[in-house]
């Protein structure tokens, strides 16, 4: 498939998304939403690939909306399903990015900014360098949090380190982004995207299966009670046994000591 703003590419059983913008440092634009719509399906729906990385092109990873293009042009008012439903504007894509079900990795290779910023929170894990770099930025632009921020940032730093970062807009440097839990990992610039397919290779020798549901029961129990949480869990070990090949070399390396080689079925 031909993308206009983003390149697509697999790295063995990890999946390489990167925003193509960089003279805008990836600023999110329509065609852009679009497009990481389509690569996320793509990586989605391969089974071939386990994990998948997000990163940006050039000197950001994503500043955010893009605020000097033309506003879009409509025919008329939106349609009454899009007044209806909220999320329906930009916060679709940061949960497209949710819930995406395979292991997501952000490759944070510089300035990650508002709505971008959300982009990166929503990834399971976050990779940096020393260029790495993040700002809430919605108060300087008159606006309350969107994107998913407001539910991301608290969950991931806490409530007050969360209101510091909104309230200051202040702008967070990679050492710190480590210490508060941004970024779980510093690497340097110049081996980021190898680290983050590194890290991601990780995650994809493990059976498929059984990796794809610990990330649903993990973000399932995140907003659970304890005794819903285990139940749940349950439902997880089901579904992970449905890939009895896989449940078998499981058994069957741990005995002879050595490496899985798991197909997901």
């Amino acid at each position: 498939m031909t993308y206009e703003t983003i390149t697509y590419e697999t790295r063995g059983q990890v999946g390489v998304l990167t925003l193509n913008r960089p003279e805008k440092l990836n600023a999110i634009s329509a065609e852009l939403r679009r497009d990481l719509e389509a690569g996320l399906i793509a990586a989605r729906d391969d089974d071939a690939v386990r994990a998948l990385v997000l990163t940006g092109a050039g000197r950001g990873f994503c500043s955010g909306a893009d605020l000097t293009g033309p506003a879009p042009e409509r025919d008329g008012p939106p349609p009454q399903s899009e007044r209806l439903d909220e999320e329906a504007w930009m916060g679709r894509w940061a949960r497209l990015l949710h819930d995406f079900d395979k292991p997501l990795i952000g490759a944070i290779n510089g300035v990650c900014a508002g709505a971008g910023m959300a982009w990166a929170l929503a990834c399971d894990v976050r990779i940096g360098s020393e260029h790495s770099r993040f700002k809430t930025t919605f108060v300087e632009r008159a606006i309350s949090p969107d994107s998913g921020l407001s539910f991301l940032l608290p969950r991931i730093v806490g409530y007050a380190s969360a209101a510091d970062l909104i309230f200051t807009s202040r702008m967070v440097l990679a050492e710190e982004a480590l210490k508060l839990g941004l970024l779980n990992r510093l690497t340097d610039h110049d081996t980021l995207l190898d680290d983050a397919v590194a890290y991601g290779e990780q995650m994809a020798q493990w059976p498929p299966l059984a990796i794809r549901m610990a990330k649903r029961v993990l973000q399932t129990n995140m907003e659970s009670d304890f005794i819903s949480a285990v139940k749940y869990e349950s439902v997880g070990l089901a579904h992970a046994r449905r890939a009895v090949n896989d449940v078998k070399e499981s058994a069957a390396s741990f005995r002879e000591k050595r490496k899985g080689v798991y197909t997901g079925t």
